[in-house]
């Protein structure tokens, strides 16, 4: 059924009545535009009363709500693409999206939340997935401090009930050094600093496993290991130009901030190392520091499990024992299997391989007082008047207590 007017879109004059879901449209039959919408009775109530309601207020949903479910799909898509996920990555992604925008615990959080929701999403999404992604990477992408992402992630794994599996060592090593600008060459990074891939991964994985089996990592947060052990890596794999280069400046070449912590977790690894380096027999006659066991560190990561056994115990009055000269383990110098390298060795102290945080601890515990021996009960031990009046019972003897008490 035609109707007067035009279309405001395109002009054209061919204007129908369409019923849509028992609504009547006016539609424009070549453009498809929607001048005008009837009404709908949605509501018992409604109907009991013969009130109509406009079909926009009869979805139960806001319009600007459906403006954000629009906006946060699209912000989904736009980080799949940016980070190169495949198409499932994204499908997974944007239904956990919707999901959560449905959501009463996510209606009354703010703007800020409801943008960085999209990106908890992808996040957990990539986790599930197996897909090395740090929190860090979506936070530089979003512009959004990692505090604030963690508790919206936090609350979508809570409110979704997801089962997120944690990211492992080694694919958060390959992630963070896939980052460095040291790995390929630019015009801000001097030629003798350049680095190969490989190679700077492989001694930086050696390193993370051996503060692993130190504790350096337990209890702590897992990038500033990473970064002190990748600058001990890149420093000893050409020490010459490299030593005189420090952590700030390191971090500076390659692109990456400096965690506050990555100076002393790699005062600790440089401990380890010289504790380990202690026990090399070629190098007894020389006076390592910092600097310069950093150039033995390939022949410590080689024979480290032998070393750290001779350097450190591995409990508490742990003795060292002795290896006789005809069964000396793989990797393990001449000299420390003969006798007089035993003798030599017998006499030093072996601290034992605990935390750090038992080792040097920040707030000593102040020592409880000793309680003196309980002593055998006799029956002349005094009374006192609370107890006393646990035990009248009939109001003569309470008056008798009184007035001796009163005496």
């Amino acid at each position: 059924m035609a109707a007067r007017g035009r279309c405001p879109e395109c002009g054209s004059g061919s204007l129908v009545e369409d019923a849509h879901y028992a609504q009547q449209q006016l539609v424009c039959a070549a453009c498809g535009c929607v001048l005008s919408e009837g009404l709908l009775t949605t509501t018992y109530t409604d109907e009991e009363h013969l009130r109509e309601v406009a079909y926009s207020q009869s979805t139960g949903q806001k319009e600007q709500l459906s403006r954000c479910l629009q906006r946060g799909i699209r912000r989904v898509q736009d980080l799949c693409k940016v980070l190169q996920l495949p198409a499932v990555f994204e499908e997974t992604a944007v239904s956990y999206f919707q999901r959560a925008v449905q959501l009463p615990a996510f209606h009354l959080v703010s703007l800020e939340k409801k943008e960085l929701l999209g990106g908890c999403c992808v996040f957990v999404t990539c986790r599930q997935h197996n897909w090395p992604l740090t929190m860090g990477t979506i936070c530089s992408l979003l512009y959004a401090k990692q505090d604030l992402f963690g508790s919206v992630y936090l609350s979508l794994q809570k409110e979704l009930g997801l089962s997120v599996p944690t990211l492992s060592l080694a694919d958060l090593v390959t992630t963070h050094l896939n980052s460095f600008r040291l790995l390929q060459p630019t015009a801000n990074v001097p030629t003798p600093f350049l680095e190969d891939k490989e190679k700077l991964l492989a001694r930086t994985m050696a390193i993370v496993e051996l503060a692993s089996e130190t504790w350096l990592v337990t209890g702590r947060h897992p990038v500033p290991i990473v970064t002190a052990a990748a600058f001990l890596a890149w420093q000893s794999l050409q020490p010459g130009p490299r030593l005189s280069c420090p952590l700030a400046r390191f971090c500076r070449l390659a692109g990456v901030d400096l965690p506050p912590p990555a100076h002393l977790r790699l005062k600790e690894l440089l401990e380890i190392l010289l504790g380990m380096a202690s026990q090399l027999s070629w190098l007894r006659g020389f006076d390592l520091n910092k600097k310069s066991v950093v150039k033995h560190i390939g022949d410590l990561l080689q024979h480290r499990v032998f070393l750290l056994k001779n350097a450190f115990s591995q409990q508490d009055g742990d003795e060292q024992q002795d290896t006789a000269p005809g069964h000396r383990s793989p990797g393990q110098d001449p000299e420390q299997g003969c006798p007089s390298a035993g003798k030599r060795q017998r006499g030093v102290p072996l601290r034992p391989l605990l935390p750090p945080c038992l080792i040097h601890p920040r707030k000593r515990l102040r020592p409880a007082a000793p309680s003196a021996p309980a002593s055998a009960a006799t029956g002349d031990e005094p009374i006192s008047d609370s107890e006393i009046e646990q035990y009248l019972c009939s109001p003569e003897e309470i008056q008798a207590f009184r007035k001796a008490k009163a005496w």
